[in-house]
């Protein structure tokens, strides 16, 4: 029995060191060659319909040599690979498996001789044994991959656990620093949760946040930025509808039995429908603006406002419109005195008008929404302000939105770099905004009690005694300006819009009386407000039949730069009420005496002038001389 093992015995190695490669080299070269001329024969034979079954099979036997120099040339570069394929660490196994399956014994010199008895041996034994005996370094190694595999996934474990314990002990650490962050004004909590609910917000009003927000923490400390609505509706706005088919399938005959009850009139529907155009955004993003309180003059003065004065803006996107709008407030630490004529100096409709020249908030700045209103039966968004805020133009940049007019697009995106252009230019002229009608509040208390406030800086601007004075100070509306006979000049220039405040005042000095219709521009004081005058004094006089009533409107609306003050020149007005008092005197002084009237002069001279009259036109000296104290011509 051994001895019929050991004849038995086939190792690869020992053949392939027999081989010489010079000779498979050379058998392989010459099988090449018979394989082309046996291929070209059998399609010569193909194409005249010939079947030559000879030359087929000697053909195909070629494969086979192909198979052994293949595996030779394999064995070869494996110089050092473990043991033979058939003899394992085991020779107990390879002897059994060679029991079970025999193989025809084949002598070696007769393998040598016959190419095609040494590719089927091959064939036949080596492909049934190598896959049943395993390599003993491969099984050493897939042990240690298995050890290996269950310490990393113990260590995962470990740090899973430590993890978990991680968490509460880190939300316990952020809630006992509230106190200290909200101390040192350090709010990171409140911060990140703004930051996760800004993800929800609309392109505009996420550019508006992401802008105004760099914005506060790089150069102005007293803008706060905030993110007001319901974040779980927002997110429902993106969520796809469920599907509902049962519920309609379920209800559909109770509907065609209802139809005719219930069925909307054309206006529920338009109804309907315009709501749904003006939605809004459930989320919106507020601005508080922060300034000092500015005294009567402008400055930071202790006897003037709180420093908590605060300008609160909610900007508002209509996502069927893609238009943004705002709202204003205006909050004051401490209350204000209570003026009549200052109503509309804080009101939210008319406190951002003009912001920027021209923008008047009461038209939408997207062309595509004009097509849109047509549909649903809306004439103008200025019905609507009053509820869904201003669309202005400058809050359209703030969101990054741009509607060009010359070439409409089909859709605008939210840019941010328009967005960051406009920041801090638009922030400083609300802040200015906000001032100035504070500034102008707290003068018009003054004014409808007959005081004209004159600051310490501008004393030097008149004389020390002045005997007219302001006696009424009220609000107009802008038809009862317009219906004035000494006011259409200005209107015809365009100066008066309806967009702007529009006041009178009544100067008194014994029985003349002058009227004062003015034009308050939204710009105050960057833009000067414009008065016209008429003199009720021995009949009715105006700068359309009297030369000095149309100097003295020169002197405060042309001559205005000289009654600034100091910048930020809020006591403006103040000032061009007081420059009417003084040159009212002055009028009224330099009249010629009527000799028919007895009695003394109703006005005596107490001005100093230099000339009484001047040139054909008989020109008054209007303009007043500091130190000397005397009154000049221009």
């Amino acid at each position: 029995g051994g001895a019929v093992e050991d004849a038995r015995y086939y190792s690869e190695e020992s053949e392939v060191d027999l081989r010489d490669p010079i000779k498979d080299y050379e058998l392989y070269r010459e099988t090449c060659q018979e394989l082309q001329r046996l291929m070209a024969e059998i399609q010569e034979l193909k194409s005249r319909g010939i079947k030559e079954n000879v030359r087929r099979a000697s053909w195909c036997l070629h494969f086979p040599g192909f198979s052994l120099l293949n595996l030779g040339s394999g064995q070869s570069l494996l110089g050092s690979s473990e043991g033979s394929w058939l003899l394992a660490a085991e020779p107990g196994v390879g002897a059994d498996l060679l029991r079970e399956e025999p193989v025809p014994f084949v002598e070696h010199s007769t393998r040598m001789s016959f190419p095609f008895s040494l590719s089927v041996f091959h064939l036949q034994s080596v492909p049934s044994c190598l896959p049943l005996i395993p390599s003993p370094r491969l099984a050493e190694k897939y042990k240690e991959c298995l050890t290996s595999k269950e310490k990393i996934l113990k260590e995962i474990e470990v740090k899973k656990e430590y993890l978990s314990s991680l968490q509460p002990r880190l939300n316990s650490i952020m809630q006992a620093s509230l106190p200290v962050q909200e101390y040192l004004f350090m709010p990171f909590d409140q911060a990140h949760k703004q930051y996760e609910t800004a993800r929800h917000l609309p392109p505009p009003l996420y550019v508006l946040f992401v802008q105004a927000s760099a914005y506060g923490q790089a150069c102005d400390k007293k803008l706060v930025v905030a993110i007001e609505g319901s974040v779980e509706e927002a997110k429902a706005l993106y969520k796809p509808p469920e599907d509902s088919q049962d519920d309609e399938s379920d209800s559909d005959a109770e509907e065609e039995q209802t139809t005719k009850r219930r069925r909307p009139t054309l206006g529920v529907q338009l109804d309907d429908k315009r709501k749904e155009m003006l939605k809004r955004h459930p989320l919106s993003v507020t601005l508080d603006l922060k300034c000092k309180g500015e005294g009567l003059w402008g400055g930071t003065a202790a006897q003037g406002l709180s420093p908590a004065n605060v300008l609160h803006l909610t900007f508002h996107y209509l996502m069927n419109l893609n238009v943004m709008t705002v709202k204003a407030k205006v909050t004051t630490a401490m209350e204000m005195t209570t003026a009549i004529s200052a109503g509309d100096l804080l009101s939210p409709d008319s406190l951002l008008n003009c912001l920027y020249p021209g923008d008047h908030g009461r038209k939408t700045p997207n062309p595509a929404n004009q097509f849109q209103f047509d549909k649903v039966g809306i004439l103008t968004l200025s019905d609507y302000v009053t509820e869904l805020g201003h669309p202005y133009v400058w809050v359209q940049k703030l969101g990054g939105l741009h509607f060009p007019k010359e070439q409409p697009q089909h859709t605008v995106a939210a840019d941010n770099s328009l967005s960051a252009s406009h920041m801090e230019l638009t922030v400083k002229l609300l802040r200015s905004r906000l001032q100035s009608r504070l500034a102008l509040h707290k003068q018009f208390a003054s004014l409808e009690h007959g005081v004209v406030p004159v600051s310490s800086e501008c004393q030097q601007l008149f004389p020390t005694k002045i005997v007219s004075r302001l006696v009424k100070w009220t609000a107009i509306p802008y038809e009862d300006y317009a219906e004035l006979p000494y006011t259409k000049d200005v209107i015809e220039a365009g100066l008066a819009e309806d967009t702007h405040l529009y006041y009178m005042a009544l100067i008194e000095r014994g029985t003349a009386k002058l009227q004062a219709a003015v034009v308050l521009n939204p710009g105050y004081s960057t833009l000067p407000p414009v008065f016209s005058l008429c003199l009720n004094w021995k009949g009715e006089r105006n700068s359309s039949n009297d030369d000095n009533i149309r100097a003295m409107e020169s002197e405060v609306n042309v001559y205005y730069k000289e009654l600034w003050g100091p910048k930020p020149g809020y006591q403006l007005l103040t000032n061009q009420l007081q420059r009417l008092c003084m040159v009212l005197d002055v009028y009224l002084e330099t009249e010629p005496h009527d000799p028919s009237v007895e009695g003394p002069k109703e006005f005596p001279q107490e001005k100093m002038c230099l000339r009484l009259v001047r040139g054909p036109l008989r020109l008054k000296p209007f303009k007043f001389n500091y130190p000397q104290g005397f009154f000049s011509h221009r």
